[in-house]
């Protein structure tokens, strides 16, 4: 019931007295519902959970609080009359998941009900993660340390990309895992210059920079990590670009806490790799929210305005990428504690040579 008095928190800040959810995470999250089609409707002191006749049955498991209710055909309908069965004169939405047409339809069923897009305040609904929420991060991000360490045994020159992933994610689902967060990012020589390469059929070569971006899902939460390892010995402008990055990473690291802004945690590390030659660069953010989904808030970013407070959990992934020779980024995931960074990912950081 504290999820439902939290959303009801953040609703009176935008003028609403109830909300519509469907999104995945929000709906998990405020429901406890892990199937793949429900919608969540809570006004000032009922709260209903509306599915067809394939999850009622787990609905009524999951979702502890809510009046279960089965839908027919038309759903809008159903939708509809709940909506007026809880008084909800100011009806939140989630703009950036509702379609214009699934929004226009909804709106003509409930004719005289205001509709209020969330818009930041739907990123304020998951943003404060709760005891359990941080062991089920924590638990992601320890299957994803001990793939990394499994990988190291893996790979060698003549290696694919594509069979580095694929390990990866066996190894993880071996190990409790459900899938990966997300498609994971093996880039090798001078593709390691792309942020977002993911993984290809190109083989590793003797000398090669690797970058490894990735994580997985345990019990519905996200984990997120990224170490680059050269194969073979590190040349001399291997081992500086390394290096300043690693500068950045640990010192950004120390200013994540409460009280701090995000982008003041991101200047500290851009400041690092622009000093040291290389701000051009360093396109992305610093870093990002991770919970139920592997992107939300809190951004660490030069347009990150947010206030770090306790039990939020980011990221903090500088990198330098010089296309023609390769990239490093270095990336931990990390809990805002009381008085400073709790890092879950506990890979070692100094580089590796394979």
């Amino acid at each position: 019931m504290e999820r439902l008095d939290r959303i009801r928190d953040i609703l009176k800040t935008i003028g609403a007295d109830g909300i519509i959810t469907y999104s995945p995470e929000n709906r998990r999250y405020l429901s406890g519902f892990t199937g793949t089609t429900g919608y969540v409707i809570i006004g000032k002191k009922q709260a209903g959970f509306i599915t067809d006749f394939r999850y009622t049955e787990q609905a009524a498991k999951q979702c502890k609080g809510y009046e279960i209710i089965k839908n027919e055909n038309p759903l809008i309908e159903y939708l509809a009359d709940t909506i007026k069965k809880y008084h909800i004169n100011n009806l939140a939405f989630e703009d950036d998941y509702m379609t214009v047409d699934f929004y226009e339809r909804l709106k003509e069923n409930i004719n005289g009900i205001k509709m209020i897009p969330l818009k930041e305040s739907s990123g304020e609904i998951r943003i404060i993660k709760d005891d359990e929420e941080l062991k089920n991060i924590a638990k992601a991000a320890e299957i994803a340390d001990l793939a990394f360490t499994h990988i190291l045994d893996y790979i060698k020159p003549g290696v694919a990309e594509l069979d580095i992933a694929l390990e990866l994610e066996y190894f993880m689902k071996k190990n409790g895992a459900s899938g990966n967060s997300f498609e994971p990012i093996i880039a090798s020589g001078q593709r390691s210059s792309m942020p977002h390469g993911v993984a290809s059929d190109k083989k590793i070569n003797n000398g090669d920079l690797l970058t490894m971006d990735f994580g997985c899902v345990y019990n519905g939460y996200c984990s997120d990590m990224t170490r680059t390892i050269v194969v073979g010995k590190a040349n001399e402008e291997q081992k500086k670009i390394y290096d300043i990055v690693l500068k950045a990473q640990n010192e950004a690291l120390l200013h994540i806490k409460p009280g701090v802004s995000g982008k003041d945690v991101d200047k500290v590390a851009r400041d690092i790799i622009s000093e040291a030659g290389f701000g051009d660069n360093f396109g992305h953010g610093l870093g990002h929210g991770v919970g139920l989904a592997i992107h939300e808030e809190p951004r660490l970013s030069p347009l990150g305005n947010r206030i770090l407070e306790k039990n939020m959990v980011v990221t903090d992934e500088p990198g330098i990428y010089i296309p023609g020779f390769g990239g490093v980024r270095i990336e931990d995931l990390v809990a805002v504690g009381e008085n400073g960074p709790i890092v879950f990912s506990k890979s070692p950081k100094e580089l590796i040579e394979l």
